[in-house]
């Protein structure tokens, strides 16, 4: 198989287009054409949130734009709760994309939410901030506790914005047709435990339609690792 050139990065939680830059550069510098859309109600497009936005919301932006682009072949990355994102894109679109790449990312199943697989003490908290006083929002969480390298902390903390709650209790809608994607990949940020998805990772290292890697920083692996984070999502 031609080895694909068009790249969609999708962000994840309180994040946007921005977390990607690096990463964007590197790939581009390769030839490749880069798309690293910011979801609605987030970052640039923040001035947009409202309590309604939700998973579904955040599939169409991406959707759409695969549609409206009109691209094909596409390597489709998501970080962290982008993997609820692109899971759901991939199985609306399956035919479009060549390679799926979850970077440190929730990998759900058909009728499970972000609350399902988070730790049971993350959702508490999410739940107690997210008030109507606060307009349904889930604050940042600090990039020290993801872990983010230090240099990149305050940066990161400047950039992020409030979360929708219902990106993370609405629950994802899957007929397995993402499964028909032939190439797909898991990064495991390897310097943030407790978070979970370690599990994720050696569930999918003994099956032969899977790559897996382990990169050994914090959570937001495109911002501390982007020369190695690019090299796995420009895949073999």
């Amino acid at each position: 198989m031609q080895r694909a050139t068009t790249f969609v990065l999708v962000h994840g939680a309180w994040h946007g287009g921005w977390c990607f830059g690096r990463v964007a550069e590197r790939l581009s510098l390769r030839g490749a054409r880069v798309f690293t859309p910011t979801l609605t109600g987030l970052a640039d497009r923040s001035h947009l949130y409202r309590p309604q936005i939700n998973l579904t919301t955040h599939v169409l932006d991406v959707a759409n734009l695969i549609r409206w682009h009109d691209l094909h072949d596409i390597v489709l990355a998501g970080h962290s709760y982008g993997g609820m994102v692109i899971t759901a894109v991939a199985d609306q679109l399956p035919d479009r994309i060549a390679a799926l790449v979850y970077l440190d990312a929730f990998l759900p199943q058909d009728s499970q939410c972000v609350h399902d697989l988070a730790p049971p003490e993350v959702v508490r908290a999410q739940l107690q901030s997210a008030t109507a006083d606060n307009h349904y929002a889930v604050p940042p969480i600090p990039a020290a506790l993801f872990n983010v390298n230090p240099a990149d902390r305050e940066w990161v903390d400047r950039l992020c914005t409030p979360q929708p709650l219902a990106t993370f209790t609405e629950r994802i809608k899957l007929t397995g047709r993402a499964d028909t994607v032939p190439r797909k990949t898991y990064v495991l940020a390897g310097d943030l435990p407790g978070s979970g998805f370690g599990r994720v990772r050696d569930a999918l290292a003994a099956r032969a339609d899977w790559r897996t890697h382990e990169l050994r920083c914090g959570h937001d692996v495109m911002i501390d690792m982007p020369d190695e984070t690019a090299e796995i999502v420009a895949g073999p």
